[in-house]
């Protein structure tokens, strides 16, 4: 009787239909991560000052000045929506200034996402926004002084930005961030001073 000689020996014969279902799943499995939400992010921005509050900067009113921000940022999701594309995060940010003025700056704010846009299918785009947060300085920037010299360190933060990724890989991102203090139209103080603003662009890797 004449044999049959299989290509791969006997790995060949002793494959069966379970572990081909097996080795598909597995490499599926990078799929199936970009499909899981995402839960935590840590990231990267920097940006320079400018000199008006953050409408300023979209009415051309703004004017940059020799301050800059770099600022390291993570992420936590703490609530989905069951039917909408909104989410809440928890937005902490760690951040050193310089150039007029070096100091250290730390804020905490709740943030709201929103995720769909009509042209999401070709790029993925996310607006971020959180008004009402805490940001505390090691001191008080001369930028940030009232005409008789008084400031405060702690004021509350606003952030307002776009994210951008790809849509088959949104666990990276690309975003552009308005980020400010201010002491809420003087209810936090009546010093009369604006606080800080900076137009920053970042990058932020989502797990």
């Amino acid at each position: 009787m004449k044999k049959t000689f299989l290509p791969f020996g006997k790995t060949a014969a002793r494959f069966r239909p379970g572990r081909g279902l097996l080795l598909a799943g597995l490499l599926l499995l990078p799929v199936l991560a970009r499909c899981q939400p995402f839960d935590w992010s840590i990231g990267a921005y920097a940006g320079p000052y400018y000199d008006s509050e953050p409408a300023g900067l979209t009415e051309g009113r703004a004017r940059f000045s020799d301050q800059y921000l770099f600022a390291l940022t993570a992420s936590k999701t703490l609530w989905r929506s069951p039917t909408l594309p909104l989410s809440l995060e928890l937005d902490g940010m760690l951040g050193q200034q310089s150039g007029v003025a070096s100091l250290t700056e730390v804020a905490l704010v709740p943030v709201l996402r929103w995720s769909r846009f009509p042209w999401n299918n070709s790029v993925q785009t996310d607006l971020r926004l959180g008004p009402l947060g805490v940001s505390y300085t090691s001191s008080v920037s001369p930028l940030e002084r009232s005409s008789d010299g008084r400031g405060s360190q702690t004021l509350n933060f606003l952030m307002i930005e776009l994210a951008f990724s790809r849509p088959s890989q949104q666990a990276e991102e690309v975003f552009v961030r308005l980020h400010h203090r201010c002491a809420l139209y003087d209810s936090l103080n009546d010093y009369g001073a604006n606080g800080e603003d900076f137009l920053t662009f970042g990058y932020r890797h989502r797990f």
